[in-house]
């Protein structure tokens, strides 16, 4: 059965619970809010696809972040489905000869949702990156605990960074940082999907690019504003010791990646429950040398996966999403066409 909005029933739920069950998937985050992520709805399945045309292929050549965004709207997923009382049943990777699914979810019987559950999937909405200087109330260590716990219910390790690797860690972003910049393909990247006019359904708009980092700030921080002005936060700098954490899996490859989202996703919304602001510093893990340079510094046995600054901000806006309808496959993923660089102004 279909409905009026074109959404067709599926897992024993109305089309209208299934429109919205893909539009609080459709809130996670991902790398310039490409939003790689699609869904084909059956009677008894609902597929997550990587969208090949979303790529980033300078910044993320080996679609590492398209499948840690992928697996945070799968995260997304999991949790509206548990609300409307039903146990999600996950298969990743289900079909080596299907390159682009990357889950299946099929109904696993039916539950109740506790207080925890409800008060994630209220974060989803509330999320949201802040790019702007942090306020210099610390982190109680009661908070910073709770972090950790909900990633290693994602199977994954959350390692906080202690002062004594903090001089480390702030120049591999800045080696980094600089080894992206003298990419052309990688500017002209950030020049397309960042410092969009309000109203884009994608992409990061002008508004949250967050302020002009200042001589005195250590910590490099990407520029969102495509050069266009930014918000003025007059007499704040960047905190230079960030309460940074890094998320780590035990192991490398695809469907560790996706445990990676689906772990990130559920930190970020336990974040947003307990008050907190989050931000990524994801030029060290883009670059293959300063990854290899994190790891080692790790210890050898975890795979960094994504490196966050957390703390208490000051609210911003919320970035665009597309519609739901717009996340649906009707045709053949066969269609699809890997993507390559957009160039600047393009979008």
């Amino acid at each position: 059965m279909e409905g009026v909005s074109g959404f067709p029933s599926a897992l024993g739920l109305a089309p209208e619970q299934v429109e919205q069950v893909v539009r609080l998937a459709g809130r996670a985050p991902s790398l310039h809010n490409r939003q790689p992520w699609r869904f084909r709805v059956t009677p008894d399945v609902i597929e997550l696809h990587a969208d090949p045309q979303r790529r980033m292929p300078a910044t993320d050549p080996d679609d590492r972040e398209l499948r840690i965004g992928c697996g945070a709207a799968l995260y997304n997923l999991r949790l509206a489905l548990e609300h409307v009382g039903l146990r999600p049943l996950v298969t990743l990777m289900p079909r080596v000869a299907e390159p682009t699914l990357l889950a299946e979810v099929r109904r696993g019987g039916s539950m109740r949702v506790g207080t925890e559950q409800s008060e994630l999937l209220r974060a989803i909405t509330t999320r949201r990156t802040n790019r702007r200087p942090f306020l210099p109330t610390p982190v109680p260590k009661v908070h910073r605990n709770a972090l950790c716990g909900s990633v290693a219910v994602e199977h994954a390790w959350l390692h906080v960074i202690e002062r004594p690797q903090r001089a480390s860690l702030l120049g591999m972003v800045r080696r980094a940082h600089d080894e992206q910049l003298r990419s052309a393909e990688f500017r002209a990247e950030m020049a397309a999907w960042t410092g969009l006019r309000e109203g884009a359904p994608e992409g990061v708009q002008a508004s949250s690019a967050g302020p002009t980092r200042e001589a005195q700030d250590e910590w490099v921080l990407r520029d969102f504003s495509g050069g266009r002005e930014r918000p003025r936060v007059p007499g704040k700098d960047f905190e230079d010791d960030p309460l940074t954490f890094v998320l780590c899996t035990y192991s490398q490859g695809r469907h560790p990646e996706l445990e990676a989202g689906e772990a990130l996703q559920r930190l970020l919304l336990t974040a947003t429950s307990l008050g907190l602001s989050t931000s990524m510093l994801s030029q060290v893990i883009e670059v293959r040398e300063t990854r290899h340079e994190l790891r080692s510094m790790l210890g050898g046995a975890l795979e960094p996966q994504a490196v966050l600054r957390i703390g208490y901000g000051t609210p911003v806006p919320p970035t665009p999403r597309l519609a739901p309808a717009e996340l649906l496959i009707t045709g053949s993923v066969s269609e699809w066409e890997p993507s390559t660089a957009v160039a600047p102004g393009t979008r």
